[in-house]
């Protein structure tokens, strides 16, 4: 925010370049597609990269002869290196915008209390020892009948509970409202916190959610009666998605071909990263490096439209 608001010197923005290097590191592809969306289309890596060299001392000292119209050799002086670190940083962050910065807060802060979470698991397995099974069911409980009491306040729980017709219109959007309402009403009952819960009653021995919104689904899921037992989304989808091309494979019809199902499997990891898939999604990474929109039209002609509906409804049954 202050590098927004007009701040440039040097402490400033290269703690703000190294903090979001660090947050890079740990973006999914969903989470990578929210910022670049926010900000206009440009990566967080290239923003990343502008910030530190507007920093840097050698382009300093090129803009500070530009604006002095010196030849290189000569000195343009203090003043006209601090302008010439002014421009420089207000070009490198003229992408940022409040959206874009409470999106990139937003993200950072849920990344932390992921971690938080994650020694909250500790402590959970290691503390509940003899009444593990009533704690967790008491958590649970709790879980559910919050989801049930807001099913119809909050537009995906209306879907899961009560619309299953409509669970093709899922999005992320949606699943986060889910998420934004329950750590505003229900700090404690943490998605991840919740997930060891579960974890218990069930005797899950799979892996763990690939982030904290794909916990929260796996568990209305779970709470709703889509699932008997404990399932990560991922897994899910998975299972879906090879029963649905088995049953494409099975009959006389025609068979997607090598390509056709690399992209197909790419919509599968997709899905089970952002819940639901849309054209504009195929212009964007993994897509767009292998021709995007126009690529996947040229695999599929005019039945892509009609598969990537049907994807949207099978991949989340």
């Amino acid at each position: 925010m202050s590098v927004m608001m007009g701040a440039a010197d040097e402490d400033t923005v290269s703690s703000l370049a190294g903090r979001l290097a660090r947050l890079n590191k740990q973006l999914d592809a969903d989470e990578q597609r929210r910022i670049r969306v926010a900000a206009g289309g440009v990566e967080l890596t290239q923003l990343i990269g502008k910030l530190f060299g507007a920093i840097d001392a050698d382009n300093i000292e090129a803009r500070a002869l530009e604006l002095a119209r010196l030849p290189i050799g000569s000195d343009p002086g203090d003043d006209k290196r601090s302008q010439a670190q002014q421009q420089l940083v207000s070009e490198a962050s003229k992408v940022l915008n409040g959206e874009l910065v409470e999106l990139i807060e937003t993200i950072r802060r849920d990344k932390e209390q992921t971690l938080d979470h994650d020694n909250l698991d500790s402590v959970l397995q290691a503390g509940w020892a003899k009444e593990a099974g009533h704690n967790a069911q008491a958590i649970t409980d709790e879980f559910a009948d919050y989801l049930r009491s807001n099913q119809n306040n909050i537009e995906a729980l209306t879907i899961f509970f009560s619309q299953p017709y409509r669970r093709r219109e899922l999005s992320f959007e949606l699943i986060r409202q889910v998420l934004d309402k329950l750590k505003a009403d229900k700090p404690r009952l943490a998605p991840l916190y919740v997930w060891q819960a579960y974890r218990q009653l069930d005797d899950y021995q799979g892996a763990q959610p690939i982030s904290e919104l794909t916990a929260l689904v796996a568990l209305i899921r779970r709470v709703c009666g889509m699932d008997a037992k404990l399932a990560t989304f991922d897994d899910t989808v998975r299972r879906n998605f090879q029963n649905w091309i088995m049953q494409h494979h099975s009959g006389g019809g025609e068979k997607f071909n090598e390509e056709q199902m690399d992209w197909l499997r790419k919509v599968r990891d997709h899905v089970a990263n952002s819940f639901h898939i849309e054209r504009d999604d195929l212009e964007m990474s993994p897509f767009d490096g292998q021709g995007g929109l126009g690529r996947m039209y040229q695999l599929f002609g005019a039945r892509m439209e009609t598969l990537l509906d049907e994807l949207n409804e099978v991949l989340v049954a």
